[in-house]
């Protein structure tokens, strides 16, 4: 029975709700009239626990114990209906999934649930995240800023936080028979990335400027076009030097050794000579040290990051080039042999491309300026027909003055047979 109290000159309310006591102070002083009125609202509220209508937060917008009866209330009905709260449901997905996904793909999902998703659904009820829920979530996820550079989350980092999201309602809405919320939610627009290839005059004052003891690490990584990931993993059990081909069969990737990012990436790369002396320089130094190809003093193998910042950046600020990712020696490869006219397919192969279509998708302004495909080389094979230079000689002739020319004014008659 709910019963009011005097504290401080103000009513305290003092009921039971979801078997749990409750206190709270209203803004009535203790008066004969606000004790009647009070009276009044607290057998309202009686009637509505008894018909299960309550709201606390109606009642009490500022209690503390607001957003605990909630999630009790969120609680009760998944236990009533079978639905599992988000924080239940994700783990349960994870699991499932998690024999599908390379190690890196895990750790990366890993942080994405444990660091945005969970603060935000853990207690919520799947079935009750809605679409107002999604788009408010991924607005706030454009406000969040790192620690140090006060940088805004990308909008690349942005969707891959969101399509974790959505991967997990799509599954829960099939379980348990509720409309997915993420439907026809868009990903926000990625500006494309810059691709900034070296020129062959660069690669050669880069391999002439940097340090000996990388020279064939960055031979190897100019003319094979491989990612930082399958270098920093090529093993000497997978440089063939009878067949001159480097097979890529695993990537490392912050340490841990794995497939290769795609099924079309495990592919042979043929050998440049370049590369192939080059390889063959360094298997006299790390060859008896590591299993590892490339590998510190110590036969580990390398940290991109400890490369990139101690070898990479600093011989571009040294030769005064334009600072760049390491990873543009996989896009100044794919230009070269554009430039040198190699095959788009045998390109392709060498990239562990499926085809030709993420070729010319992502080097497509470079093609033109490497290989003279510009409309030239057709204009250079008409001219070089004789009736090509017939309708050259032709076209350039004086024009005659049409006020000159007489013209029959009456219409060609028709001929019949």
């Amino acid at each position: 029975m709910a019963s009011i109290r005097e504290r401080y000159g103000f009513l305290v309310v003092d009921f039971r709700y979801m078997n749990t006591r409750c206190r709270e102070k209203t803004n009535l002083t203790d008066t004969p009239a606000n004790r009647k009125k009070l009276a009044k609202i607290l057998e309202r509220m009686e009637a509505e626990i008894l018909l299960g209508s309550f709201s606390y937060q109606q009642y009490f917008p500022k209690s503390d114990k607001v957003g605990y009866f909630e999630e009790l209330g969120e609680r009760r009905q998944n236990l009533q209906s079978g639905v599992p709260l988000f924080g239940e449901f994700v783990w349960q997905w994870f699991n499932e999934r998690c024999i599908e996904w390379r190690a890196t793909y895990q750790e990366k999902l890993r942080i994405i649930i444990n660091k945005y998703l969970i603060p935000v659904f853990d207690k919520r009820a799947i079935s009750r995240i809605d679409r107002a829920d999604v788009l408010a979530f991924r607005a706030s996820l454009g406000k969040v800023t790192h620690k140090t550079t006060k940088h805004t989350l990308s909008a690349t980092r942005i969707n891959s936080i969101m399509a974790t999201l959505y991967m997990i309602l799509k599954e829960a809405s099939k379980r348990y028979n509720f409309n997915d919320p993420t439907v026809d939610i868009r990903q926000l627009k990625v500006e494309k990335s810059d691709i900034t290839p070296l020129s062959i005059d660069e690669v050669w004052r880069f391999i002439g400027a940097v340090r000996a003891d990388f020279k064939n690490y960055y031979i190897v990584r100019f003319f094979t076009g491989m990612r930082t990931s399958e270098i920093d993993g090529l093993t000497w059990e997978h440089v063939d030097f009878e067949k001159r081909q480097i097979k890529i069969r695993q990537a490392l990737v912050n340490g841990v050794m794995g497939p290769p990012k795609t099924t079309e990436s495990s592919r042979e790369i043929d050998m440049a000579p370049f590369v192939y002396e080059a390889l063959l320089a360094q298997k006299k130094v790390t060859f008896d040290k590591s299993e590892f190809v490339f590998c510190t003093r110590d036969g580990e193998p390398l940290s991109y990051r400890n490369v990139n910042r101690r070898v990479w950046h600093p011989t571009l600020r040294f030769l005064r080039l334009k600072a760049r990712s390491a990873y543009q020696t996989r896009h100044t490869a794919a230009t070269l042999w554009l430039a040198a006219g190699e095959a788009p397919e045998w390109i392709a192969k060498q990239m562990g491309h499926v085809n030709t279509m993420m070729l010319f998708k992502v080097y497509s302004r470079y093609v033109p300026n490497a290989t003279r495909q510009d409309g030239s080389a057709f204009h250079a094979v008409l001219m070089q027909s004789k009736h090509g230079k017939d309708a050259f000689y032709l076209a350039n002739l004086p024009k005659p003055d049409t006020n000159d020319l007489t013209w029959d004014n009456h219409e060609d008659e028709e001929v019949t047979a």
